[in-house]
């Protein structure tokens, strides 16, 4: 799903609206395009997918996985990246409560990930100044 949106083009322009440092940064709303800040965070492709959860994937430092609403199969184009072993959203280690599944890792650029883990932030860890991804590419 995320390659799909990314071919397509889905995650130009959107920006990080979720930035907690020691935690994650999170991305991925199509409704981050816009200026109604009220609205970040609750945009999608206008459907969900089922969680793929794999054994053996962790939320640990500089993995990818998908953000959702809290219940199983709601995720859609939202991710985050974690900044720190978060192996508290493994599928599969206590609390076993999580629907957070791994999809990807960042390869390089980790430094990038850790200067947007620290922007000043305000209501509702969203950055003060936009951060905004400007393309995705496939290779």
């Amino acid at each position: 799903n995320f390659l799909k949106l990314a071919k397509e083009g889905y995650y130009t322009s959107t920006k990080f609206h979720r930035v907690i440092p020691n935690f994650m940064i999170q991305g991925g709303d199509s409704n981050s395009k816009g200026d109604n800040v009220s609205t970040y965070g609750t945009g999608g492709p206008g459907y969900t997918i089922e969680d793929e959860f794999v054994a053996g994937l962790s939320n640990v430092r500089g993995t990818i996985s998908m953000a959702n609403t809290g219940a199983k199969n709601s995720g859609g184009s939202q991710f985050f990246i974690n900044l720190v072993d978060n192996i508290g959203l493994d599928f599969d280690k206590p609390p076993m409560s999580s629907s957070h599944p791994v999809f990807g890792a960042v390869v390089s650029g980790m430094d990038v990930v850790d200067a947007i883990a620290q922007v000043p932030t305000g209501t509702n860890d969203l950055p003060v100044e936009a951060v905004v991804i400007e393309s995705v590419e496939v290779k």
